[in-house]
């Protein structure tokens, strides 16, 4: 098979090998066959089956995100960006997360949609952290994206009765049967004939899965050569939770249990042990993390609708906790995640020198790439996978243009993407996503939602509807 080469690009973000870091190149031809890169520089005098302009394009390695919902997060949309409960420490995720969740025959539209989503904002790699549902492995195939899918189970799932009491259902078999069920949707994705989907092993979160859960998977994680990754720091709650179970934060109890390592990923790793709200006594977190070569995947948008944050982006890097970039929530708009992240990471630190430009878009091409233990993905260079993304300079968003990347990031995000590359197969064209039919997911996405939103007043324990749960931002009259 001959090359597709895109000619004469005005930008590249590429990989220098000696500075082992992006670097811009400029006036540069990328090439690639069978999947993956055989030129980033000069002119490419090798055949080529297709030739593409490169003037008045950026060109930049395809973005890597470390953390993401799809089955759930897109219903959600309009509806839980001002839920809370206060007396949960503003977390909505006791009792607020079931009210809206869709039913597993609709969970397929769901995550279609936030595939596109992702795919419009640059995302050439992701992983999707979803219980599993009929179909999944399917749709995450058909989007053409590179899917590291992550099947959720537990030992123990949360509720509240009175709004202020958290309390855990425990299974019987401690989650065995749902980790079963995870295990053959793994074996799924790794043998799916695509060749593009991968998986993590991911027990939910550190509160939710008994000790002996967390040990069997990692285990598993470690026989199979997978990424780990387990919810962790993700509220107040749950420190508290584990402090008056173990008596140490989360990060100390897995150092205790030696559940720490550079396979592990924890989703969030925001309450620890340095926290602000916290006042615990201990600030050892960070540092054990590091010394164990742990990632983190920083996931800003959700808690910043809550009022909360990390504290802070720059120092986990200064301390050397490697971090990547999660949307968590909807949007799944990876370029505008990139943003609340340097703009939190910087008014966390009092100080906007704490977070670089290149620290974001570090963290969410190379970080999420290292976590994934993935050295051919998040970077352009000869060998890597074809996972490449082509933003138009001239787009009045970009416009004027001094430094590209800031200019995609802080102001033009995925208006301003038109193309996008995975394993060498165009996902995006002009804007728009070539594997997915957008406008009949979207429709179809929004019965899904009236049909959950109906489901409310069953689901929640004052027997309320979703507009009591959920008011419109204004009173709504109706005139005809």
């Amino acid at each position: 098979m001959t090359a597709t080469v895109i000619r004469n690009a005005e930008w590249v973000v590429a990989w220098d090998d000696e500075e082992d870091c992006h670097i811009y190149l400029h006036g540069c031809d990328v090439a690639w066959q069978d999947g993956a890169l055989i030129h980033i520089g000069g002119r490419y005098e090798g055949g080529a089956a297709e030739e593409i302009s490169g003037h008045g394009r950026m060109v930049i390695p395809g973005l890597v995100n470390l953390h993401t919902h799809t089955s759930t997060m897109p219903v959600f949309k309009s509806v839980r960006e001002e839920i809370g409960n206060p007396q949960l420490y503003l977390s909505a995720l006791y009792d607020g997360w079931n009210l809206f969740t869709p039913a597993a025959e609709d969970k397929f539209w769901a995550s279609r949609y936030a595939y596109g989503e992702m795919l419009l904002s640059g995302v050439t790699s992701y992983v999707d952290m979803c219980f599993p549902y009929p179909g999944w492995v399917d749709a995450a195939a058909e989007s053409g994206l590179r899917a590291f899918l992550s099947p959720l189970y537990q030992s123990a799932s949360w509720r509240t009765d009175n709004g202020h009491e958290l309390l855990y259902d425990w299974k019987d078999d401690d989650g065995h049967a749902d980790m079963e069920e995870s295990v053959g949707v793994i074996d799924a994705a790794i043998t799916h004939p695509s060749g593009m989907l991968d998986a993590v092993v991911s027990p939910m979160a550190i509160d939710t899965c008994s000790l002996a859960l967390i040990h069997e998977s990692y285990a598993l994680a470690r026989e199979r050569g997978l990424p780990f990754q387990l919810h962790c720091g993700e509220a107040m709650m749950e420190f508290l939770e584990i402090t008056r179970r173990h008596g140490v934060s989360q990060v100390q109890l897995l150092a205790r249990e030696r559940l720490l390592g550079p396979d592990v990923t924890l989703g969030h790793g925001l309450f620890l042990d340095h926290h602000s709200w916290l006042h615990w006594s201990t600030r050892a977190d960070i540092g054990l993390l590091a010394d164990h070569g742990v990632s983190v995947a920083h996931c800003p948008t959700p808690f910043s609708r809550y009022g909360i944050t990390l504290e802070h982006f720059g120092r986990y890097l200064e301390e050397g906790v490697v971090l990547g970039i999660g949307t968590d929530t909807h949007p799944h708009n990876m370029l505008e995640e990139m943003r609340t992240a340097a703009i939190m990471g910087r008014v966390a630190a009092e100080n906007m020198h704490a977070v670089s430009t290149a620290n974001i878009f570090n963290a969410a091409t190379v970080g999420g790439a290292h976590a994934l233990k993935r050295g051919d993905i998040g970077r352009l260079q000869v060998g890597a996978k074809a996972d490449l993304v082509s933003v138009a300079l001239d787009d009045p968003t970009m416009m004027p243009v001094y430094d590209p990347l800031r200019s995609l990031i802080y102001t033009a995000a995925d208006r301003a993407v038109r193309d996008v590359w995975i394993d060498g197969r165009q996902c995006v064209a002009d804007g728009k996503v070539t594997t997915l039919d957008m406008e009949d997911i979207a429709s179809n996405l929004q019965e899904v939602q009236i049909r959950a939103l109906e489901k409310v007043p069953q689901r929640d324990r004052l027997g309320r509807n979703a507009l009591q749960v959920a008011p419109l931002t204004f009173r709504s009259r109706r005139q005809h």
